[in-house]
């Protein structure tokens, strides 16, 4: 995993207080910010010109003030997938973070604002994404849970493998989730292949299949 320091960043924002607050937490956390962008089509621009390992968005950015944030962000993602991409919502919309990670979930993130000020969950997130991982907001994933459908292949997992793939979900690891959950590293690793198994997902590297279970479990919901 990158250090902080040799991870570099370009925000989009278009209120400068909260850009000015976003920039202040990461430089703080020691990533280079290498530069802001206060419309969408600026944000693809400097994207393009600075390559950088993470760019960072709001949702709501000008000219329309609607989705133009995550248009930026999936436009980006389609002309470099090497570039991690979280974005930020100021509102509770799982169908967003359904729309960023409809193809995949490799470098993708959602969180929602408020998490800006939690300084670990924020923090991780950007080292998550710019390492090719996901992060999902877990009160996003939580209002998903809340919401199965009778014929997802979810159903067929256990309450305790439908907690695994939940924490899957908000782009945790094994120890991650062991300490969650309170359990050992090695039950964890029994439920991710029991989950695996009853997803039908054929052997392959872990982090593809484990990518291929959460899009499972996003289209489930």
């Amino acid at each position: 995993m990158a250090a902080d320091e040799s991870i570099r960043v370009v925000v989009g924002e278009d209120h400068p207080i909260v850009r000015a607050g976003i920039v202040s937490v990461l430089e703080g956390a020691g990533f280079q910010v290498a530069g802001v962008a206060g419309d969408a089509e600026e944000l693809v621009q400097l994207t393009e010109a600075q390559q950088p390992d993470v760019v960072i968005t709001d949702i709501q950015m000008p000219p329309t003030s609607t989705d133009d944030g995550l248009e930026a962000a999936l436009a980006i993602k389609s002309s470099w997938p090497h570039i991690g991409v979280l974005v930020l919502s100021q509102f509770l919309e799982a169908h967003y973070a359904v729309a960023l990670v409809s193809e995949r979930a490799e470098g993708l993130g959602y969180l929602l604002k408020d998490r800006v000020g939690d300084l670990d969950v924020f923090t991780d997130a950007v080292r998550r994404v710019a390492n090719g991982g996901s992060a999902l907001d877990p009160e996003v994933v939580r209002r998903m849970v809340e919401r199965p459908r009778r014929d997802s292949p979810i159903t067929r997992l256990t309450s305790r493998e439908h907690d695994v793939l939940a924490h899957m979900a908000e782009g945790l690891s094994n120890q991650g989730i062991a300490d969650r959950l309170v359990v050992s590293v090695a039950a964890v690793e029994r439920h991710v292949t029991s989950i695996f198994v009853k997803l039908g997902l054929k052997p392959t590297s872990e982090d593809h299949r484990r990518v291929l279970a959460v899009l499972t479990y996003l289209h489930s919901q």
